[in-house]
């Protein structure tokens, strides 16, 4: 039930973040047209491909260390966000570098520093991770509401204000400083001890977080090229215009990646204590999971493919019609996403993160691959392709081949059919 709860106040969060987030989203496509938008688009889409290291890979290790030992909270906290902070200094430079290798002009460079920027701020994401292991996620849902409101306002007023491209940016950046303004301040307020001189830097622990966190932030590096490299490629092949048609079809399928993330971070507390107690316990749960996940993915992939066309319209207007097409193939990776976040907690737990490694670089090579070949010759529907296979390959075809996953591709296979553990 304490598991439920706190799941109860993500998912309201979720729908309401979805609802004002479409909302106000849609509002600023329309407003700023496919070319425009495509260009911010284009622009998150390449700085998303080196926020991993200032992540770390760090979030499930460090809520799986809280869970075990409450005492070491200061230790943990503190020094993993001080490693995110020379993560995020990091990402700055490596952007600094690699724009010298794209045909970008000094405008869209600027959008892409601007918005880059907005990583040494979600340093404080720390806090959530906390949260997390104490099953108290409203705390995470009061910050990210307040944000969500403030930022919405901005929105709303800069397309009323007739404000330029680069202003958007900066908005993103005022989010991160807002919602990490938010989590210091439930931080506090929920811990009437709390001394900051506690939040220390250990190179111990560090060194021992980053141990087992070392595979994750590869494959998270991995993970956000294969996620973002279309939008990079279809710009570089296509056109901005084309980047803006795509970047508004994925935009309403990601919008329901969260909602895994959502379930299996807050669940990941109660498959750690089952595997305590009991193996059969700790596969049921995991198998629930799935079963649940891929439930909502099936009716939500079956609806928007037979209605891709009203729901571009209605959202978005004649304008992004070419988007309909993409949005009815993309959907259908929600299935293979939520497969993959579920099955990574599961790898966390069995202290296996090296093979999500192993497995998002595998999708990683088939994604480019196929974009290089799929993009010149089918255009954005192309893309929408190449990501599906490669979610099919690196979240459900990899367990086939190793003898330590095939447990776990048996439940991924009985979930597919809504088959229970037994």
């Amino acid at each position: 039930m304490r598991y439920f709860k706190n799941t109860s106040w993500l998912f309201g969060e979720k729908i309401l973040r979805m609802a004002v987030g479409l909302f106000v989203g849609v509002w600023v496509a329309r407003y700023l047209g496919p070319e425009q938008y495509g260009l911010l688009s284009y622009a998150s889409s390449f700085v998303g491909l080196f926020t991993a290291v200032a992540t770390l890979g760090l979030d499930g290790i460090v809520v799986r260390e809280l869970v075990k030992d409450e005492s070491r909270r200061d230790e943990l906290i503190g020094t993993a966000f001080w490693l995110k902070l020379m993560g995020a200094i990091g990402v700055l430079i490596i952007l600094a570098i690699a724009v010298n290798f794209t045909s970008n002009d000094h405008y869209t460079n600027m959008i892409v520093f601007i918005i880059a920027s907005a990583t040494i701020f979600q340093s404080f994401n720390v806090i959530d991770m906390y949260f997390q292991s104490k099953v108290l996620s409203k705390y995470v849902v009061y910050a990210n509401i307040i944000t969500l409101f403030m930022s919405s306002m901005v929105k709303i007023a800069l397309i009323l204000s007739n404000a330029p491209l680069i202003d958007f940016a900066w908005v993103i950046l005022f989010d991160s400083f807002v919602l990490a303004c938010g989590f210091i301040y439930f931080y506090i307020k929920n811990n009437s001890k709390f001394n900051i001189q506690n939040l220390t830097f250990k190179k111990e622990t560090a060194l021992s977080l980053l141990k087992d966190s070392w595979p994750l932030i590869l494959s998270g590096m991995v993970v956000s090229v294969y996620m973002k490299i279309d939008q990079v490629m279809i710009k570089e092949m296509l056109s901005s215009t084309e980047v803006g048609y795509y970047s508004a079809s994925i935009r309403l399928s990601e919008a329901w990646y969260g909602i895994g993330v959502i379930i299996c971070n807050s669940l990941f507390p109660s498959i750690i204590n089952a595997k305590k107690n009991s193996k059969k316990l700790y596969y049921e749960r995991i198998q629930k999971i799935f079963v649940f996940l891929i439930l909502i993915a099936y009716i939500l992939s079956i609806f928007t493919y037979f209605l891709s066309d009203s729901i571009i319209i209605i959202f978005y207007g004649q304008e992004y019609i070419n988007a309909a097409s993409v949005l009815s193939i993309h959907i259908f990776s929600v299935i293979f996403v939520y497969l993959g976040v579920s099955s990574g907690r599961w790898l966390i737990a069995e202290n296996k993160t090296i093979i999500n490694l192993y497995r998002t670089m595998g999708g990683m090579i088939i994604n480019i691959v196929l974009n290089y070949f799929l993009i010149e010759r089918y255009g954005i529907v192309g893309a929408a392709y190449a990501s599906l296979i490669s979610y099919i390959y690196a979240y459900y075809i990899f367990d086939i081949f190793r003898i330590d996953t095939r447990i776990i591709f048996i439940l991924k296979t009985k979930s597919l059919f809504l088959k229970g553990f037994k």
